[in-house]
């Protein structure tokens, strides 16, 4: 009898089902969390050098803040005051609205700089000064995270393939909870990135692990809907995130708070099932047995087939999706259409998490069970690779303020015209076997040549 089969008579969404789904949504809403978290904690308040080396006694200490800040701080083109450079000595004569400041000598920061707290109480910035020479290392940091991602997605997809996927849920539950609360009490740069770095390959795990334990648990006509439960999960935690940043403007609580649906994860696991058909992939029919008369007794259907041999489905139909990055081609051409940019980019953000969501649920599909984690670890460590080099290449608007927005816009673009070449999996059943797939293939093509004119 064919898995599907028997997901019918115990039906292939139930109770236990919605049950599975929302307890592997605790640590799907932590990934947001994660994701988004450097732009809150690496953010760079407003800034200027510490002046007080320039206190030459009593007519620098007689002035206002604002005047001193006008006698030790050069004005740039566009008319703000300079972050990274001072002068080397009051200018007095700048009081009296002097525009000659071509040839005063300036230098970069001395003494430090001082920070305003006003948005943020505290940030890696402002805590480890990566401003001006330093701020590479601050956009560094998120691409230190998801390297992390990415090498995780690599390990945990051959390892929830060889040793399951329950088992190493924990796993990752764990790794990212332990690393990510420290990466909290971090005392230097470079101990917060090692922190980072495995929270980030902690939290790999959790995206593709939870999103094919699910679908593995679901009849053919749900798999969709619970692909799309799964990404809810993700535009809830990106709003939570928003709320809980707007409260806590300090970057270490914010860090440590980001971290306990880790900890509450961790108390529900021992609830989660098993994937019935990694069980059966790998001969373990007594403890899928198990899992399923479970799956019966929480869905009220006590009797079912238990007769488990591999599927052998068809999957072959022309699949596409596009996603465009609207507001990243507006970007270019102005930068005063605030309401019209606005809506582009939430137009923008719309698609691309229409293509997120419709791209786990087809790489879960295309896989058989035996290597289903491994693919989608190699998908994902693909994916995680562009996102490592995004905060890099924002660099480049050092170049072209355009730069970094025309790349986002060419990668969007190539990507998803490369997306017609995919073949359709929706409807069909999920391959337990590689012999699956080979044999859906040969039948494809059997019937592309019988149906060819020539």
């Amino acid at each position: 009898m064919k898995f599907e089969d028997v997901l019918a008579e115990v039906n292939g969404f139930g109770k236990f089902q919605i049950r599975t789904v929302l307890l592997t949504a605790i640590p799907r809403i932590s990934l947001p969390l994660h994701f988004l978290l450097n732009n809150f904690i690496a953010a760079i308040p407003p800034h200027h050098c510490d002046i007080s080396s320039l206190d030459d006694g009593g007519i620098f200490r007689n002035l206002s803040q604002a005047e001193r800040l006008v006698v030790s701080i050069p004005v740039q083109e566009d008319g703000t005051q300079s972050s990274c450079q001072m002068f080397t000595e009051p200018q007095y004569h700048l009081l009296l609205n002097s525009s000659n400041i071509t040839e005063l000598q300036t230098v970069p920061c001395q003494d430090g700089w001082v920070y305003d707290n006003s948005t943020f109480k505290s940030t890696l910035a402002s805590d480890w000064d990566l401003v001006c020479d330093n701020r590479r290392a601050n956009k560094a940091a998120a691409t230190i995270f998801f390297m992390g991602v990415m090498v995780g997605a690599a390990v945990f997809g051959y390892l929830s393939d060889r040793f399951g996927r329950k088992s190493m849920l924990l796993v990752s539950y764990i790794v990212a909870a332990v690393f990510g609360i420290a990466s909290a009490f971090s005392f230097n740069y470079t101990m917060f990135a090692v922190m980072r770095f495995f929270t980030g390959f902690g939290i790999s795990g959790i995206g593709f692990i939870t999103v094919a334990l699910c679908v593995e648990w679901v009849d053919i006509k749900h798999r969709a809907v619970v692909s799309v439960l799964a990404s809810l999960d993700w535009s809830f935690g990106m709003a939570l995130l928003s709320l809980i940043a707007y409260s806590v403007r300090d970057w270490r609580y914010l860090t440590v708070i980001a971290n306990t649906p880790l900890i509450l994860a961790m108390a529900t696991w021992r609830w989660v099932p098993e994937s019935a058909r990694w069980l059966i992939s790998n001969g373990k029919i007594q403890k899928a047995h198990f899992y399923l008369r479970k799956c019966a007794q929480v869905n009220g259907r006590e009797q079912f087939m238990a007769d488990l041999k591999p599927e052998k489905p068809p999957t072959s139909i022309l699949f596409s999706f596009l996603p465009c990055f609207l507001d990243l081609a507006v970007s270019q051409v102005s930068n005063d259409m605030g309401v019209f940019r606005t809506a582009v980019a939430a137009l923008g953000k719309m698609f691309s998490e229409g293509a997120f969501t419709t791209v786990y649920l087809y790489t879960t599909e295309l896989y058989p069970t035996v290597m289903r984690q491994n693919g989608l670890g190699f998908c994902s460590f693909a994916a995680r690779f562009g996102v490592s080099v995004a905060p890099l290449i924002m660099v480049l608007e050092e170049v072209w303020g355009h730069l970094p927005g025309t790349v986002f816009t060419l990668v969007a673009f190539v990507c998803g015209m490369a997306t017609l070449c995919l073949s359709d999996t929706s409807k069909v059943r999920l391959p337990e076997t590689i012999e699956d797939v080979e044999q859906t293939r040969r039948r494809s093509d059997t019937s592309s040549e019988e149906k060819s004119p020539l």
